[in-house]
C-alpha cells in the first residue's frame, strides 16, 4: 500500500491536511480510534507515544504522553465531542505546552480501497503554531500511511 502526500492548508487560527491512502476506510479508522494503533503512528518523526489511552465515545476522554528522540515528554488530552462513526469524529485537544484546540476527522472511501482523510485542527492563537502543527501532523500521517502498509 502507498499514500500521496499531505496537502497542508493554514489560516490565521487553523491548519487543515488532506491525504489519500490505499487503505479502506475501516482499517484508517480503527488507525484513528483505538488507542493501541493510534499510539502506533501519532507524532513528528522520531516521536514515540508510551502512554496512550482513549475512551472512544460522545464525552469519553483521552490521555496519552508522546515523547522526542531526547527524551522530552508532552501530555495530550481531551474529549470526543461528536462521532459519526466510521465517518467523521470532533474532540478537543489540549497538551502541556498550548490551550484547547478543535480537531476534526473525516474520512471518505473512495470505492477502490482508498480513502481520502480530511483534519483540521482549530483554536491556535495564531498562524505560526497553526503552521508548526501542520508540519507535525504532516510527518504523522507520514508514520500513518507506513503503519497502513503493514496492515
Amino acid at each position: 500500500m502507498t499514500a500521496t502526500e499531505s496537502t497542508i492548508t493554514t489560516d490565521a487560527r487553523g491548519v487543515q491536511l488532506e491525504r489519500i491512502f490505499d487503505a479502506p476506510p475501516a482499517l484508517v479508522w480503527q488507525a484513528w480510534t483505538e488507542a493501541e494503533h493510534f499510539a502506533r503512528w501519532y507524532g513528528p518523526d522520531g516521536f514515540t507515544v508510551p502512554t496512550c489511552e482513549f475512551d472512544f465515545r460522545v464525552g469519553g476522554e483521552y490521555s496519552l504522553v508522546m515523547r522526542s528522540p531526547d527524551g522530552w515528554e508532552m501530555r495530550n488530552f481531551g474529549v470526543f465531542k461528536e462521532i459519526v462513526p466510521g465517518e467523521r469524529f470532533v474532540a478537543t485537544m489540549s497538551a502541556d505546552m498550548h490551550d484547547e484546540t478543535t480537531l476534526t476527522v473525516s474520512l471518505e472511501d473512495l470505492g477502490d480501497g482508498r480513502t481520502r482523510l480530511t483534519m483540521r485542527q482549530d483554536g491556535w492563537p495564531d498562524p505560526q503554531m497553526a503552521e508548526g502543527a501542520g508540519g507535525g501532523w504532516a510527518q504523522a500521517l507520514e508514520k500513518l500511511a507506513v503503519e497502513l502498509a503493514l496492515e
